[in-house]
This record gives structure tokens, C-alpha cells and sequence, in this order.
């Protein structure tokens, strides 16, 4: 199989490990296949693929979008670094108001699976860092929510006292100020 998958502390929040075949060429991987994620209990049917580039010190997030836009992410780094974050906002979730964080780059080549009922955030580590993000759902402005990103009941440990936030990401309320939800 040309992928691991590695289960973490939060319910259906996987990290996929892509295998890489490399010579003196350079070097070939496979981003998604689909008969292998859903063998992972991943089933997500892409219909829509973002890219972003940030500089040194963006965070962008903490995102999600409302009933029935909900999307699952399927999440990478193509070029330098980044600290990516996913908090679990189901309503009857175990785990929910918990946040998960993994850096991805594109030495690790890893890819963050953050399922539908989570917020989700990066901040960029590298002086450049450009992230694609694959989507089982088309994009609804009028139904996105958000997080604030430095919300104390969360206790996200970013590595940055000052980031360079958007007006939009600025004003999301807390998680416990959401009244439904993701839903």
C-alpha cells in the first residue's frame, strides 16, 4: 500500500504517511487513492482543491462550515512548513473542545485527514509556506464558521505571541460561545 495511516489522540483525525519512491530523478508519490483510504475507513469524494500561500508567522483559522456545507480536509504542505491544527467541535463527540497539531512540510510529506465536525487552522513556520487542501464539499460563505485562534479554553500552544491574522479570523468567537456548533 503505497500509504500508512496513523490513528491520533482524536476520533476519526488521521495522519497519512505517503510512500515515496525516489532515485536520482527525484521522486513520485501518490496524494490519494481512493480504494486505500476508504480500506482506512476514509471515504471522501474530492469536489474541490484550494491552495494557499502564506509567509512566516500567518495563521489562517480556525474554519469550519455549517450544515449541509460540512467538509472533511484532506491537508498538505507542498513547500515549507506549517503547524497544522484541527479541534473537534461535534456536539457528541468524547473529544470534543480537544485540538490535535502536527507539523507538515514538505520534508515529512505528510497529509493531515480531519474529518467533518472539525475547525481547522495552520500557521505558517517557514519565510514561505504553501498548503493544498483537497475537500468532500463545495465552499458556502454564508454558512462558514470559525474559532478564535487563541481561545485560553482551547490551549492551543501556537509558537507565535503576535501572528498575522485576518480581520475575519480576529473576530470568531470562542468554541464555547458557538450555539450549534459546526451544525
Amino acid at each position: 500500500m503505497p500509504f500508512a495511516f496513523e490513528k491520533t489522540t482524536l476520533n476519526g483525525l488521521l495522519i497519512v504517511k505517503p510512500k515515496l519512491f525516489g532515485d536520482e530523478r527525484g521522486f513520485f508519490m501518490e496524494t490519494f487513492a481512493r480504494m486505500d483510504f476508504e480500506e482506512a475507513g476514509i471515504k471522501m469524494d474530492i469536489v474541490q482543491m484550494n491552495h494557499s500561500r502564506s509567509s512566516k508567522g500567518v495563521l489562517r483559522g480556525l474554519h469550519f462550515q455549517r450544515h449541509p456545507y460540512e467538509q472533511a480536509k484532506l491537508v498538505r504542505c507542498l513547500n515549507g512548513e506549517i503547524l497544522d491544527v484541527a479541534v473537534d467541535i461535534r456536539a457528541e463527540s468524547e473529544t470534543r473542545g480537544k485540538y490535535y497539531s502536527i507539523n507538515l512540510s514538505d520534508s515529512n510529506r505528510y497529509m493531515l485527514y480531519v474529518p467533518r465536525g472539525f475547525a481547522h487552522g495552520f500557521l505558517a513556520l517557514s519565510d514561505l509556506a504553501e498548503v493544498e487542501y483537497a475537500v468532500d464539499n463545495s465552499y458556502a460563505p454564508s454558512h462558514e464558521g470559525g474559532i478564535i485562534w487563541n481561545d485560553p479554553e482551547l490551549g492551543i500552544k501556537w509558537p507565535v505571541d503576535s501572528p498575522l491574522i485576518s480581520e475575519k479570523d480576529k473576530k470568531w468567537p470562542a468554541l464555547r460561545e458557538l450555539r450549534n456548533n459546526y451544525q
